[in-house]
């Protein structure tokens, strides 16, 4: 006796073909073998470069050791100036001080005779912007007082006296900063020199502390430092 077996597509063991009236599936995407090797190399020297940034941040803020100074010079290459860090792995070091940075030109007259002008709070210029502002910019906040304590770092004494080879990027670093603000004339002369004040206020303790408030040192004035075009170079 026979027997008929019934089923719809799918059930005889075959492939259904396709539907009537559908598109056809796209093919699938097949790399070259070219692109490949450029997507695998791209992608192994992004985690390259990342991995190597990431370690020198870390020898950074981590305690000395064999590695952070074996390649101290290495490290500080790729973390100064731009991602300076204000803290170290196992013990952030809060700021202690409110610094409050000036600065004051030389211009030359007519007759080649100069002239001092008043100082210029460029710290004023930073707390004007931030004060009221939901949103103040990073540069507002940290660009001045993170350049003072480069140059800070790497000075020592009233003279100035370089304490190692960074010496003359932070006192760049910090003069540029102030040449943007301040221009290439002050009330229509030629700018000559320029001079920096800081003055160091240390943070108060609490009232419930029971210490007494931490004597607050003279201002500092800076050595006059010469300007010239190539101090401009880039700025806006």
């Amino acid at each position: 006796m026979a027997r008929t077996i019934a089923g719809g597509p799918g059930q005889t063991g075959e492939p259904p073909g396709p539907v009537p009236g559908e598109p056809a599936a796209a093919p699938a995407r097949v790399w070259s073998t070219p692109a490949l090797v450029v997507l695998c190399l791209s992608g192994a020297l992004l985690l390259g470069a990342t991995g190597v940034f990431l370690g020198a941040v870390f020898l950074h803020v981590a305690p000395a050791n064999a590695l952070s100074r074996e390649y101290r010079h290495q490290v500080d290459g790729i973390v100064y100036p731009e991602f300076e860090q204000n803290w170290k792995l196992f013990a952030p070091n809060p700021l202690q001080q409110n610094v409050r940075l000036d600065a004051r030109v030389r211009t030359v007259v007519d007759g080649g005779a100069t002239r001092e002008h008043d100082w210029l709070g460029l710290t004023e210029q930073d707390i004007a912007a931030i004060r009221g502002n939901p949103a103040p910019s990073h540069a507002d906040q940290n660009m001045l007082r993170r350049a003072w304590d480069f140059y800070d770092g790497s000075h020592a004494g009233p003279d100035g006296t370089l304490t190692n080879p960074r010496g003359k990027l932070a006192e760049q670093y910090l003069k540029r900063i102030a040449l943007q603000r301040i221009g290439r004339t002050a009330d229509g002369e030629r700018i000559l020199e320029i001079q920096f004040r800081v003055t160091a206020v240390p943070v108060a303790p609490p009232g419930w502390a029971g210490e007494s408030p931490p004597v607050t040192p003279p201002a500092r004035e800076l050595p006059w430092w010469p300007v010239n075009d190539e101090d401009y170079r880039g700025l806006a």
